[in-house]
């Protein structure tokens, strides 16, 4: 791969290979709105991997054990679990329907045999657990087989029930479900490296929950205004530090992210910490403060520096340097000059997310006509792939693609003006050891992993 090298990247420097592994979902043309995928998200040890749709639906894809007969084949990810989290609700008081779209799914470090994660949709976040069953108990004293009750005076004699194998079973039950804090939209959750503790993030408001305890939050952040009228920023994305457990930061809609500290006071109003680029005057336009507005903030794995993606850029900071990133990577440039269009069509306002590979060497986020870029952070070198269904032979090495912002067009290269703005890569996910992402297109899930000679 020209660029984005990653965990598995060999000492000598050499480029990354990516190669197609799978693709999840119908090839209809007619995409459901319930089925557009809406989120991704690998768990810790990268061996589940979970989606969640606009339907409210959420699908638990598992890592299948490696071919000992195939030693280079790493195990694909087939179904594990599928259930409905969300359902549609209306609110009587304000006279609003709550979609049932899942907005953010984020798994618990795993304790023991069974798997949890939070799942939230516009207005309740649930606390699932996903476990397996694969016995089940026989010779009951009390009731039949065919689970009727007996008549005790009837019973001449106890049975020790006994466990007896059974076809594998996997439940997912909600265990916790956690509402009525927020009047806002949610658009983030994120759990604290404590693994008791976990945020939740609306447009002017940030709250602070126990896992156990569902009657109350604490409200840590409240940007609301006394005065609607003199509202001039929103809150775009929230996440603890992976590390710290009292420190998290919070995006803008103005472009600017604040990292706040717990132990300074309850009310997080004051930040600790104020990271803002200073706007160059020259290039300021109608579309400046719109295309500034932060879509996502991820920390990286060690926790010195966090990422933050706007309409154009990924930006990457070290905590200890609020002046300016120290990385900016530009993701699609050439549409600099088409945003009059796309602030019609209201792509302007799509929310890219991003993410860090396992060891923080390299970022991927997503672009249109279902392009994804990586970012080399080592080499400074990056890429374009495509996430399509025309290059998924197993096994099929990933061209670079090239976008011609104007002029002559060379032979490999895709004019702007062909571009599919409706084909759009918002989530991705990036497994936290190994060199295997995760890429939504609309309503399939595709995984590419690096080419192992």
């Amino acid at each position: 791969m020209a660029g984005a090298g990653g965990g598995g990247c060999p000492a000598s420097g050499n480029d990354l290979q990516w190669c197609f592994s799978q693709v999840k979902g119908a090839i209809d043309e007619d995409v459901a709105e319930a089925d557009i995928i809406s989120t991704v998200e690998f768990n810790y040890s990268g061996d589940l991997l979970a989606t969640g749709d606009k339907g409210g639906r959420v699908v638990i894809f598992q890592r299948e054990q490696e071919n000992k007969s195939h030693p280079h084949s790493r195990g694909e990810y087939n179904v594990y679990s599928t259930f409905q989290s969300h359902e549609p609700e209306f609110d009587y008081l304000k006279s609003l329907e709550i979609e049932e779209k899942i907005n953010k799914i984020r798994w618990l470090p795993q304790q023991n045999a069974a798997h949890f994660l939070l799942s939230t949709n516009d207005k309740t976040i649930k606390l699932w657990k996903i476990s397996e069953r694969d016995k089940r108990a026989e010779g009951y004293n009390l009731k039949d087989e065919d689970g009727r009750l007996r008549d005790p005076f009837r019973i001449t004699a106890l049975r020790v029930p006994i466990l007896k194998p059974m076809d594998l079973m996997v439940e997912a039950s909600p265990r916790r479900i956690f509402a009525n804090a927020h009047t806002y939209h949610i658009n983030s959750i994120s759990v604290n490296s404590d693994h008791e503790t976990y945020l939740s993030a609306d447009d002017l408001r940030i709250n602070l929950w126990h896992l156990e305890i569902t009657d109350r939050s604490f409200n840590i952040v409240d940007i609301k205004p006394a005065n609607m009228e003199e509202l001039t920023e929103v809150i775009t994305a929230a996440e603890f530090h992976p590390h710290q457990c009292n420190v998290f930061v919070y995006s803008s809609s103005k472009g600017t992210i604040r990292l706040c500290d717990m132990r300074s006071s309850a009310l997080c109003d004051r930040h600790s910490k104020f990271f803002e680029e200073p706007e160059d005057p020259s290039s300021r336009s109608f579309f400046s403060e719109i295309i500034s507005s932060i879509s996502d903030v991820k920390f990286s794995h060690s926790g010195r520096y966090m990422m933050t993606r706007d309409y154009l850029s990924v930006k990457v900071w070290d905590l200890n340097m609020e002046s300016r990133p120290v990385e900016t990577h530009q993701v699609h440039e050439y549409l600099r000059s088409k945003l009059c269009s796309l602030y019609e069509n209201d792509c302007i306002f799509d929310k890219f997310e991003c993410c860090w590979n396992g060891p923080d060497s390299a970022i991927m986020t997503g672009s249109y006509n279902n392009f994804f870029r990586m970012f080399d952070r080592n080499t400074r070198r990056d890429v374009t792939l495509e996430a399509s269904r025309e290059n998924s032979k197993p096994r099929a090495s990933l061209k670079p693609r090239r976008v011609c912002p104007g002029g002559k067009r060379k032979k490999d290269e895709i004019s702007v003006d062909s571009l599919d703005f409706n084909k759009k890569i918002l989530h991705t996910a990036w497994h936290p050891n190994d060199n295997i992402i995760a890429v939504a297109a609309t309503n399939n899930l595709y995984i590419f992993q690096d080419k192992v000679n």
